[in-house]
This record gives structure tokens, sequence and C-alpha cells, in this order.
């Protein structure tokens, strides 16, 4: 694409990232939106127009264009991944939550499997019925995700009350695990997008994100061309390279999942792949040898979904559950903007410089700064546990959720 555009790698990171920006800037009002209208219908919506988008992509001619089209396909996108967990939580009860919401992220890794596969074929398809092999590519990639949205939008249920297959006796059971769930109190409390925005261990979860999902992005979106050049595979032989790397991410994200739920620990199991991270970039930037280069990448994407598995199961062990939606949203949100600025410093990078040397060189500081701080985050959710009334042996009530912060 950017061979036959004549696009620059600035250009290009700068259109990659403007995805972010929107879908950053509308992550909280999309979420406001699918309250307003209920998941089914919003959550349809979001892959049909996303999915139409995606196909337009093909006739994306100038700079501009691509632009305006990036930025209206994060605007489609925005809200999905917490319109998911939103709907999520109102099926199933806290203990099967986790495992539930795994089951569904693990599709992130599997469809770079899918894809790697694919693309090299699709972009195969170079001068069929006059259109380019990337242009198939995003027609192909496109429309599945029209289809999927018309499925949901006639197939899936608002919500248990509505599900043809649970009998009465199932739905009360859900009804009054999910009442239990949010019994308390200190869960009815409403909590506000400001309050969020001020709560510093909010912001420091967004930090993390930001080098997470901004460092991620600015070098995946590059990784086949630096594949490529290192082993001098042609484009099919490149897509088994990472859809190989999705193979592996699918059984870390599932393993670190299952080994954190066992353990009952979040912090630990979110530091180490953020210091994998920072050894996979490390060894990246030093290397030229094309079997330790696709070592290092694929200890990259492992890493990358070992954090993913993790990410999001750290804040509820120092966030109030009521609290939790919109914190949600709000991480997610700042890290998208960290997902926007990356890609295209990275760009303006490798266009003063010749090369991805000195983007990936830089990485690793990111990864490291985030790993000390969710361990110093995991410090203080134990230390706020071990003073408790339970934890020193005291009478009286149980906290209603251990070492929270609201």
């Amino acid at each position: 694409m950017n061979r036959d555009l004549h696009f620059s790698a600035a250009i290009y990171g700068l259109g990659g990232g403007l995805f972010f920006l929107s879908y950053a800037l509308l992550e909280v009002p999309s979420n406001l939106l699918l309250a307003r209208f209920g998941a089914r219908r919003w959550i349809a919506r979001i892959m049909i127009t996303w999915g139409l988008l995606a196909a337009g992509m093909l006739f994306v001619r100038t700079p501009l264009q691509f632009y305006v089209m990036r930025f209206l396909l994060g605007v489609a996108e925005a809200g999905f991944f917490p319109g998911v967990i939103y709907y999520l939580t109102s099926w199933f009860p806290a203990e099967a939550r986790g495992r539930a919401i795994t089951r569904f992220y693990v599709a992130s890794p599997l469809s770079t499997v899918v894809m790697g596969g694919v693309a090299g074929s699709l972009l195969g398809l170079q001068g069929r019925l006059g259109l380019a092999g990337w242009q198939w590519l995003f027609l192909v990639e496109g429309l599945p995700a029209v289809l999927m949205g018309v499925a949901i939008l006639f197939l899936l249920p608002d919500s248990p009350a509505s599900a043809k297959w649970l009998s009465p006796d199932e739905k009360d059971w859900i009804e009054r695990k999910l009442a239990a769930d949010f019994s308390s109190p200190e869960r009815h409390r409403d909590r506000g997008l400001l309050r969020a925005l001020l709560n510093p261990i909010v912001l420091a979860f967004a930090l993390v994100n930001v080098v997470a999902l901004g460092s991620y992005y600015a070098f995946n979106l590059s990784a086949p061309q630096l594949l490529g050049q290192a082993t001098h595979l042609d484009v099919g032989r490149v897509g088994y390279l990472v859809a190989a790397g999705g193979v592996l991410g699918a059984v870390t994200m599932v393993l670190a999942g299952w080994h954190s739920d066992r353990r009952r620990e979040r912090f630990v199991h979110l530091a180490i792949p953020l210091f994998t991270s920072a050894l996979a970039y490390a060894i990246l930037s030093v290397t030229k040898d094309p079997l330790v280069m696709i070592g290092a990448y694929w200890l990259a994407i492992v890493s990358n979904f070992g954090i993913a598995a993790t990410v999001w199961l750290a804040p509820s062990d120092v966030l109030a559950p009521r609290s939790m939606a919109v914190s949600v949203a709000v991480i997610n949100s700042i890290g998208q903007l960290g997902s926007f600025v990356s890609p295209f410093l990275w760009g303006l990078a490798k266009d003063a410089t010749g090369s991805f040397h000195l983007g990936i060189s830089l990485l690793p500081i990111g990864y490291i700064l985030a790993a000390l701080l969710v361990l110093g985050l995991g410090r203080q959710a134990k230390a706020r546990r071990d003073h408790t009334p339970q934890s020193r042996g005291r009478t009286g009530p149980a906290p209603d959720h251990i070492g929270e912060i609201d």
C-alpha cells in the first residue's frame, strides 16, 4: 500500500495512530450510548459500521483520505471492548467472570493466527479484477464483520432473561447470583468520570496501558516489514511467522489467566511479561541474525498477550467494583492515546534515520518503567490487605472489597 500510494513511514504512522485518537475520544460517549440502546444493538452497530469502513479502505488514494478513513474506523470501533465486558458482566457471576473474559479476549491472538495465514494469500491476488493485493485484503477482511454484526442483531439475547435456551430456574439462579455480587452499599454508590480521572491509581494503570498499547502497536504496524527485511522471506511466509506468534500468544494468554487465578495474584503476573517485553525489544535492537530476530519477535508477541491477560485483572484488586466500568473506560481511553502518539513518532524516527533501530531501542525503557510501577501498585495493594481488620484478626464485618481504592 505504501509503495502503490507513495506513503512515507511518517504518513503511514500518523494514519495508523489516528484510529486510536478517535477511539480514545469516543470511548466513554460510546459506552453511554450502549447503556441507552442496549449492548446487543450497539455491538451490532459497531461491527457493521466498522466492517463497511474497513472494506472501504480499498478506495484510499491520498494521505488525506487515509487519515480520514483511519479516524472514522476509530469512531466506529470506540466502545467495543468495554461494551463486551459490560455485556459479559450481565451474564456471568464474579467467580466465573474471569474465565469468561479471558475466553473472549483469546480471540485477539487467534485472529492473528487466522489473518496471518490468510493475509499472504490475499496479497497474492495482486491484479485480480483490477485490484491490488492490499485492496483485496481490506475487502475480504472487512465484509465478515458486517455479516457478524447482522447475526448479532438477530441472534444475541439482550440479557439472560430473554435467552430462549435457559429454563426459568436457570434465569432465576443467574439473576440471584448477579444481585449478590452487587448487594453491598459500597457497590451501589455512584462513581463519576471526574473522580476516576483524578484517581492516582486509575492514572497509574492508564500510564501502564499507554506503554503497553502504544509500544506494541507502533512495533506491530511495522513488524511484517521488519521480518521481511531480516529474513528475506516473501509476504506469504512472513504471514505464517505472524500466525505462529498468534498461536503462542493464545496459549500464553490462557495459561497466564489460569495461573493468575490459581495463585490469586495479578501484579507479578503483569510485571513479568512487561519485563519480558523489554528483553525482547532489547534483543531486536541489537541483533541482525534472522533466527534470533524471529525468536525475539515471538517473545515480544507472547509477552504482549501475557500483558493483555492480566492488565484488566489487576485493577480489580485495588478499585471498588462499582467504579470499575468508568475506570476501565478511562484506563483504556488514555492507553489508546498512547497508541495514537507512538506509531506517529515511530514513523518520524524511521524517516529521519532510515531504519527502525531508534524506535526499537527506546521501547525497553518504557516497559521497564511500567513493570516497576506495577510492582509498586502491588506492594500498595498488599499493604492495604495486611492492614484490614480481617487480616489483623480483629472482630467485625469483613471489608466490602479487600484492598479497594475508591
